[in-house]
């Protein structure tokens, strides 16, 4: 692809970086942009920038959040006894968009992989494991993705946290095997979190 300034190529270089963003589609947005009034540019970029700069992670869950403690993990009205436990953000939106769930979460921040070089040790396993083991929680609830590695993370996790008096759960198989929870549709995500049933079955199927 031929561009008629360094200066285009590179913002289009850049833009490409973005998952599923193509070049053709990376010169189409940066096209646009180009096309829109300085202003509208410059409040993306501040946009962008506040986001990279301010975000933080919450302390208790690792969602993100605008402050050290999520709005989530600050509400007195969540049941802060359970714990769903989900490999990133956008499962905590997922699940939240469904109105089902009342507890409270951990954010992994990924699944085992060894493929890809992921193991326990990158993950937000040990706070996890911490959490239970120091707080009065009932019930761990399994959110994970129905692939091998949602459930290689999910077993992995049983085994550090089942010494505990606690509940263990998984989500019901109401999602596909092989399926990303940020894809469910939010009445099927919503009767998976209210079926759960206990992490062991899930293990003879």
């Amino acid at each position: 692809m031929n561009f008629p300034t360094k200066i285009l190529e590179n913002a289009v270089n850049e833009v490409a970086q973005l998952p599923g963003i193509g070049k053709r589609s990376a010169l189409r947005l940066v096209l646009h942009l180009l096309n829109r009034p300085k202003e509208q540019t410059q409040y993306l970029t501040e946009a962008l920038n506040k986001m990279r700069n301010d975000i933080k992670f919450c302390k208790n869950c690792h969602n993100i959040s605008d402050t050290n403690i999520c709005e989530i993990c600050a509400n007195p009205k969540r049941n802060k006894h359970i714990i769903c436990v989900v490999e990133d953000v956008r499962d905590v939106m997922a699940i939240e968009n469904t109105a089902q769930f009342k507890g409270i979460y951990h954010v992994l921040g990924g699944k085992i992989s060894p493929i890809e070089g992921i193991g326990p040790h990158h993950l937000n396993i040990e706070s996890l494991v911490d959490k239970v083991k120091n707080n009065d929680i009932s019930e761990v609830i399994f959110a994970l993705s129905s692939t091998m590695e949602g459930d290689t993370t999910n077993f992995y996790i049983f085994k550090q946290i089942e010494k505990f008096a606690i509940k263990i759960s998984t989500i019901a198989r109401g999602i596909a095997v092989g399926d990303e929870i940020e894809y469910a549709d939010e009445i099927t995500l919503g009767r998976s979190i209210l079926n759960r049933i206990p992490f062991e079955n899930s293990l003879k199927t």
